[in-house]
């Protein structure tokens, strides 16, 4: 599968990425929320996640959102602006708040990680069909979505139904399923994410989110729509099934430092070689790089491998490949090679 989309437009980006993204302030040292002395100020947002690292590796993005007329909106303009997303079309709220959370330092799947959301009210969460700048939302070769944002809002739910109902010239609808349990409420959480699935044509979701299904082939049975179908499965890899074609490709072996942010950036992987027009071992094989980046950091965004130390990695045999083991600092050391190579 490879995106087309109205590439004659004159501001035509590789990827649109709409949702909210919030200040994060992340512990200074490990332990529980009330004993945590002080937090350092992130980012943080899955859908502009995926805009930064598929900019800092070379794609044009635009991320579409809204955020408060205050000091933190100002700081996630700035900082997400900084990695080269163009953010021309994120709304400024004047009556509602920039989102804010913090976190524990551990892994987020552990019994003892804590999030405290402060983001009822926000200015995302006020996002509707009728506020977002519709021409920068299909100015995209892709649409990068997210369940998060169906979770915030009824208008917010309205704007996801609308943006993955199938239309024809519509760009191509990537859509991470990312069931949060903690953001919904009465609304059958499931059925909803399930629906929207269904009207995308690539779509990212967890074996641990999907449905009940427990094995890659029921949940491709309970999500037959999409074209590409991604069922991530955790440090064992992940599968991909396209029209009749079914392809799993191994996660290389990681010295975790955060457990945050790899969903988010192995959809930036991949959409990144989507976009290369990779086959989709490749594809999946980048997926995996760009989440070890993510996964030997301690924040959410990491910088990405250099492209051509990438692709190097991803041509290795599948006895090479299963060999591979990344660590602290490998996208650095990436990064200084290619260098040394370019160097006469």
């Amino acid at each position: 599968m490879t995106p087309t989309g109205p590439c004659n437009a004159p501001d035509v980006v590789d990827v649109v990425a709409l949702g909210e993204s919030m200040v994060t302030f992340l512990p200074s040292r490990p332990g529980r929320l009330a004993d945590v002395p002080s937090f350092e100020r992130g980012i943080g947002g899955a859908e502009s996640n995926v805009a930064c690292v598929l900019a800092a590796a070379g794609h044009s993005t635009r991320w579409v959102s809204a955020v408060g007329a205050d000091g933190f909106g100002d700081h996630l303009v700035e900082e997400i602006g900084s990695y080269g997303v163009d953010v021309a079309s994120v709304r400024r709220d004047p009556t509602r708040p920039t989102g804010i959370y913090f976190r524990t330092a551990g892994d987020r799947a552990g019994d003892t990680h804590e999030v405290a959301y402060y983001r009822a009210g926000s200015a995302a969460s006020a996002m509707s069909a009728g506020t977002v700048d519709a021409a920068a939302v299909r100015s995209g070769r892709v649409l990068h979505l997210s369940g998060i944002t169906a979770a915030l809002s009824p208008d917010c739910l309205g704007l996801m139904r609308e943006l993955t109902a199938r239309r024809p010239g519509r760009p191509l609808v990537s859509f991470d399923v990312n069931h949060r349990p903690g953001l919904w409420r009465d609304t059958d959480a499931p059925a909803v994410l399930r629906d929207l699935a269904r009207g995308a044509d690539l779509v990212f979701v967890g074996q641990d989110e999907a449905w009940g299904a427990h094995r890659p082939e029921a949940v491709r049975a309970a999500l037959p729509e999409p074209e590409v179908l991604v069922v991530k499965q955790g440090a064992a890899g992940a599968t991909v099934f396209e029209r009749r074609d079914v392809t799993f490709v191994p996660a290389p072996r990681v010295d975790v430092v955060a457990a945050v942010g790899a969903g988010d950036a192995f959809a930036a992987g991949f959409l990144s070689a989507t976009l290369r027009a990779l086959p989709v071992r490749d594809r999946l094989r980048h997926g995996h790089l760009m989440a070890a980046a993510a996964l030997t950091v301690p924040g959410d965004l990491a910088a990405p491998p250099a492209r051509d130390h990438a692709d190097r990695l991803v041509a290795l045999d599948d006895a090479a490949w299963g060999r591979l083991r990344l660590g602290p600092g490998w996208t650095e050391e990436s990064q200084r090679a290619d260098e040394e190579v370019r160097t006469p």
